[in-house]
This record gives C-alpha cells, structure tokens and sequence, in this order.
C-alpha cells in the first residue's frame, strides 16, 4: 500500500534527522525502504559481533514484518516486549499482527490478558468482540466488486464524490511534477473521472480547480454543502518544501473554495494531517494525524467549524475508535462512521471497520467489514451513499492481489447495510409514573444456557444502546436492585424484528409497590370487599388480586402471606372459618392466573381475632366502622432481598 509507506515517511522522518550520523548501513536500507537488504545486513552485523540497540532490534522486526516473515518478526518482538519496554505502542501493535498473522489467535487472546491492566478497556472489548465476529461469520456478503478503469501502474486511492464525478488521488506521471523518493512515482496529484451508468470510473484528468504545486496533493473530499474541497498537500512556500528543526515535511489539510481561492486549514511544521473529511449535519473537520499523545501511530480527530472555519482545537475520537495502529480516512454516512485502521484483530493490514454513532454522541464497537471488502492486504479510503430501500454503492483503494497498480480503486454494490451481522438493540429504561429515564439499569443479552454475553449501565436518562455478534436466540435481561425487572427469550424472527422496533421497558421500586399497614410491610392495593357471609371472588375482587399478579409479575422473588380478617359481626366460629375460606380463594385465584407457589407462604384466615377498632363482640357501630374489620393483607415476608 503506497499511501500506507507514504505515511509511515513522514513518521520516520524524525527518527532519521536525529540518527543520521550514527546509522549504521543496514539503518540506512530501513530507512530507504529497503527492507530484504536491511535484513540481511543486520544479520550480518550480528554475525560479525557488532552490537545492535534495541532500536536496531526493532528495525530488524520490522524489516521482517514488512517483508511478510511474520514467524521471525513477533520472535523479535516478543523478545524485547521480555527484557525491554521500550516497544511503544506502535509496534506493540506489530507484535500482535505478527502473532495474528501466524494464525496464533489464541496466543494473542492469553498474552491480552496478562497485559490488561496496561491497556484500554475500549481495546480489551474491540479485540474480543471482532474476533469472535470473524470467527463465527462464515458466510461472506453477497455484492459485486469490480476494479475500475480509470485506475493506472501507478498508485490510485481515496475516492471521493464530487458533483456526478469522481475525485481521487495518484501517482501516475505528470509532466509539473517530480519523482517524489519513497514511492518511486511522481508526487501525488488530484483527478476528477466520469462515473459510467454501471458505476464504473472513466477518463481520469488532472482536477484543474486545484492550485498548481510541484509537491503532494492527495486525498481529496469534497463538501457538498459548502460546495468546498479539502485536501492535504505538502508543506511548501512556493516551490520550497517547508522543513521543521529536524529536517521533517509534513503535510497540511487545505480548503479550495469554488472560485478557486486557497487556504490552509491545519498546517504545523512537526505534525502532518492526513484524510480530512467534512461532516454537514455537524459541521465538524474530520482527518487523521499523528500527534504525541495520541493512542498509537495516527489517530482520527475532529475540529468544530463555521463554514468550513476551524473553532476549536483538535479533539481526539478516543480509544473507542483510535488504537495502538494507525487510523485513517473517516467517512460518515447514515451515522456510521467507517474508517481503516492497521490494528491486531483485522484480516490484513489496513482494514475498514464501521462504529454506529450511539445516542450520547459516542462510538459503538467498530466492526470489521469482513471478507470480501477487506482482505489480507490493506483496504482505506472507503465512501458510500445509498439507502437499505435503494442499495447501497461506493468505492475504496486495496493493493490487493489482481489489481493494475500499488493501489487501486475498486467500487461496490450491494442491497444490504455492509458487515458481518450483529444485534444491536436500543430503547429506554423508564419508571411509569412520570416517564422519566432509570439510572444504573443492567441491560444484559445472555445466551440460552443464561451465560452472560454483554451488559450495559444505563445512565441519568434511561437510555441503552447494546451490540454483539449475531445470535439466532437470545435472552434478555433488564435489572436493578430494589425495581421490577423484565427477562424474555427471544428467537431469530422476534430478534430481527426487536432490533428494527427497539425496546423500552418500564420499571416500578418496590417503594411504589409496598405501603405500611398494621406495623407490616404489604402491597399497596386497594381494599375489596366479599359479599356478607360469602367466599367467591367477585369481578370486582379479581380486578384487584390481577393487580397483585401484575406486581408478582414485575417481581418474581416476592413472598406473600395472605390475611384475612372479618368483622364482628356474627360467631367468632363462623367467622374464623370465613374468613378461612376467603384466604383460600384469594391463594387459588392467583395461583390459577399466574402466580407461583413459590410466591405465597401462607393463607390464613383471622376471622375477629385482630379488629381494627372498638367495634368488639356486643357493641354497637356504624356499619362504616365494621366494615373497617373487613380486610385482606398481601404480607411481605421478604422485602429487605429486594432493596
């Protein structure tokens, strides 16, 4: 991938400046590019007993990665990862291509797990959920790639929709421009191609609405909205490339206006930016570059604008997105954000994944696009358009094998959304009283022998986005402590019609539930009456006792004792019986719709051996004040388990 070595140039430009007095010969072939020769001088170096640094060590590494000796190059990097820490994070990255690339999965998954307390718990998840995305998807996608034909010997990548046009970089010769070193081809300019009705790509052409450099040029995007061009081009006064301290160029992102005036947008002589993409519904600059403190080589930012205007300071995506590799060329469509990156857990070296943008603004884990998009060599430079009614269709560069150049421009077709399948769910956690959101809510998707797949903390306002692998059944579980909770099972049908709809769920406290009576916990429902002398559940009483199922329902570890009391009125005998009888019927009635033994202790019945009031055998009441005697109390034996 010669976009790829273009950006590792300029990473290593810094590393040559202040080494290059002491660079030995086999430096100099690493630095050239020449990675065959470097090996075989470092071995020779070795031989002779010449003392190689760790820094050469590395090179030495690398050298093999590059050259696809993958066994000899984690061998390398395992054994100064052992006595050293001087690998960074760029190369610690390596060392796991190389472990992956040896097919050596496992080792990878075991050596993660001693390292776990150094490493982002974003790149703990992203490695176990990708992997077991490729693992368990067998079946490629079904679309149509197709190599274009405006595509040369030369390198031609990153792709981008201008107008009914293409717009794309290359490094086919140009009379205006030179041969730039690394690559062996001119410097990168920008072309503007026909789009045929088949989607194909014809008659390139130099893009004339650029401003003329003799230097780099390249990845072009154009802003439909603001009917501007972004671009990166090498940092130049005229025609004079602009050098830091250390003799480093770098490159800058530009904005080209439709009359054709120019301006630098990012522009530092120490930082080179890379890939800008223009979001309009944000209004955000997203490009790649490799600043300091960045999570590995170069990572994915954004600034906010006006107008295409830079007004804020650069923002990191974070470790969600960005890794110990590198990532480059964003592009957004359909709140998805697609871009490539070189880290472990891909099929190649540059691979394109996808992260859906979450309610709070946040990245779902990015998935990889899989077989066939991405394959074992690099794949960026990846756009898109279409809609799930319609297809979708786009382009993207790979120097993979069969290809007319370095690089090469492919498009695509396709009728569904792109990437291995996955369940994501999202919806709303809320209390049913005033609609509002539940925090610290545990969402939870199991499989069907109930292990845990993955759990999500809802926040202050209840809402949940969730993703895994796809699985054809599912049980899902929504709980905290102290409110009802909601556990179903779900098949591949009712999963993929759950996925389009979402699910909310409402959830009651047990506080809502639970009112103090007679110095006991009990539920909160309201009074019903038996006819005088009678133990037949009535319409009205079952509206009443189907609202205690509900709450056995909304809490299935509740435990109840059952109560029944009566009034004076009558023998204390009889009474005690009826009221007996009455117990029984209430314990039948939730027993026969719904509730579970497990749920009911006891019935009893009291008969007039705890009245409320002063309306005791002999004395005169009000009807009013017996019929406060007559009760029925739903006892909770239990409820500290439950808070």
């Amino acid at each position: 991938m010669e976009i790829k070595n273009f950006i590792l140039f300029f990473l290593l430009m810094v590393v040559v400046s202040h080494a290059q007095e002491e660079m030995s010969k086999a430096d100099k072939y690493f630095y050239m590019y020449a990675y065959e020769e470097a090996i075989a001088e470092y071995n020779k170096d070795m031989r002779d007993g010449k003392l190689i640094t760790n820094h050469q060590f590395l090179n030495l590494a690398d050298s093999y990665f590059r050259t696809g000796d993958y066994t000899n190059a984690s061998r390398i990097y395992l054994d100064i990862n052992k006595r050293d820490t001087i690998i960074d994070n760029h190369r610690f990255n390596k060392m796991l291509q190389s472990l992956s690339k040896t097919s050596e999965k496992e080792r990878i998954k075991a050596f993660l797990n001693t390292k776990g307390d150094l490493l982002a718990n974003e790149l703990m998840e992203n490695a176990e959920f990708n992997f077991e995305l490729l693992e368990t998807t067998k079946d490629p996608q079904k679309f149509e790639i197709f190599n274009i034909n405006g595509n040369s010997p030369q390198g031609d990548f990153s792709p981008s929709f201008y107008k009914d046009k293409l717009l794309f970089s290359s490094g086919r010769p140009v009379k205006s421009k030179r041969i730039y070193g690394p690559s062996g081809e001119s410097y990168y300019d920008i072309y503007v191609a026909r789009i045929g009705q088949n989607g194909d790509v014809l008659n390139p052409n130099v893009f004339d609405r650029m401003p003329n450099t003799k230097f780099h040029k390249s990845t072009p995007f154009y802003a439909k909205e603001l009917d501007k061009i972004f671009y990166i081009l090498s940092n130049a006064e005229g025609d004079k490339l602009s050098f830091d301290d250390n003799g480093k160029n770098s490159m800058a992102i530009g904005m080209v206006y439709e009359n054709g005036f120019f301006s630098f947008l990012l522009r530092d002589l120490s930082t080179s930016f890379y890939y800008p993409f223009y979001d309009d519904s944000s209004g955000r600059l997203y490009f790649a570059a490799n600043f300091e403190d960045g999570y590995g080589g170069t990572d994915i930012y954004y600034v906010s604008t006006n107008n295409g205007q830079i007004m804020s300071e650069p923002v990191n995506l974070g470790p969600r997105v960005n890794s110990p590799g590198n990532e480059i060329a964003p592009f957004i469509h359909d709140n998805s954000l697609y871009f490539s990156s070189d880290i472990f857990y891909g099929l190649g070296g540059m691979d394109i994944y996808k992260a859906n943008t979450r309610l709070d603004g946040t990245f779902s884990i990015p998935i990889n696009l899989g077989a066939g998009i991405n394959s074992e060599k690099d794949e960026f430079g990846f756009i898109i358009r279409g809609d799930e009614n319609l297809g979708f269709s786009g382009y993207f560069s790979s120097n993979r094998p069969g290809g007319k150049g370095n690089d090469d421009i492919y498009g695509f077709k396709i009728r569904e959304y792109l990437g291995p399948k996955t369940f994501s769910l999202k919806g709303e956690v809320v209390e049913p009283k005033y609609q509002q959101g539940i925090i610290n809510v545990a969402v939870r998707l199991m499989d069907t022998e109930g292990n845990l797949l993955k759990e999500f903390i809802t926040k202050g306002n209840g809402k949940y986005q969730i993703e895994i692998p796809w699985r054809d059944n599912l049980i899902i579980e929504i709980k905290k402590d102290g409110h009802s909770s909601f556990y179903s099972s779900y098949n591949k049908g009712q999963l993929e019609d759950l996925q389009k709809s979402g699910l909310n769920v409402e959830m009651v406290s047990i506080d809502d539930i639970v009112t103090e009576r007679e110095s006991k916990n009990v539920l909160d429902v309201n009074d019903f009456f038996f006819a005088r002398g009678k133990s037949d559940v009535t319409a009205d009483i079952a509206l009443e006792l189907d609202n205690v199922i509900k709450m056995l329902r909304q809490f299935p570890q509740l435990k109840l004792q059952i109560e029944t009391h009566t009034d004076s009125r009558g023998g204390s005998r009889t009474n005690k019986a009826l009221s007996q009888k009455r117990a029984d019927a209430v314990r039948n009635y939730l027993l026969q719709n719904g509730a579970s033994s497990s749920n009911i202790l006891s019935s009893t019945g009291y008969g007039e051996e705890k009245i409320m009031n002063s309306c005791t055998n002999g004395v005169y009441c009000l009807d009013f004040l017996h019929k406060q005697n007559l009760r029925t109390l739903f006892v909770i034996q239990n409820l500290d388990e439950l808070k």
